[in-house]
């Protein structure tokens, strides 16, 4: 298995709550922000994917904190795809502080829509290989 995507986050304080920690919202917008960075370093824009007809859409995410962000915090986001059989594949995320330490763990359950039916394209695999100028990224 290779090594995950990541980036590099610098929590900012307009993204604290009043007790001072990265309100839980922000968690998904950085795990947001490394599904984009991914695509856009194997070659996929937006445009690219709207031009192809289809859109990613998120199914379910789940959440976990393990330790708190403070604003000035640096932290590494990683993502990986995880290819399930079907229309539906996973797409775990870690986001570490530069010490190591998780501070939480997010994992979204995803799929590719057709924009014109509206609904899941049956292999979301092979529309990633045709879009991507590189594959490897998404362990394909």
């Amino acid at each position: 298995m290779t090594e995950p995507f990541s980036v590099l986050v610098t929590v900012r304080g307009y993204e604290t709550d009043v007790q001072g920690h990265l309100n839980q919202s922000v968690y998904l917008n950085y795990a947001e922000h490394a599904r984009w960075s991914m695509l856009q370093a194997a070659g996929i824009s937006q445009a690219r994917l709207v031009g192809k007809g289809v859109g990613p859409v998120a199914l379910e995410t789940t959440l976990r904190f393990r330790r708190e962000l403070l604003a000035g915090d640096e932290v590494e986001v990683t993502c990986r795809f995880a290819w399930d059989e079907g229309k539906t594949f996973r797409i775990d995320h870690t986001i570490r502080k530069t010490d190591g330490t998780v501070a939480a763990e997010a994992t979204a359950v995803v799929g590719l829509m057709n924009l014109e039916e509206r609904k899941l394209v049956a292999d979301p695999q092979e529309y990633f290989k045709e879009l991507a100028s590189d594959p490897g990224l998404f362990g394909l």
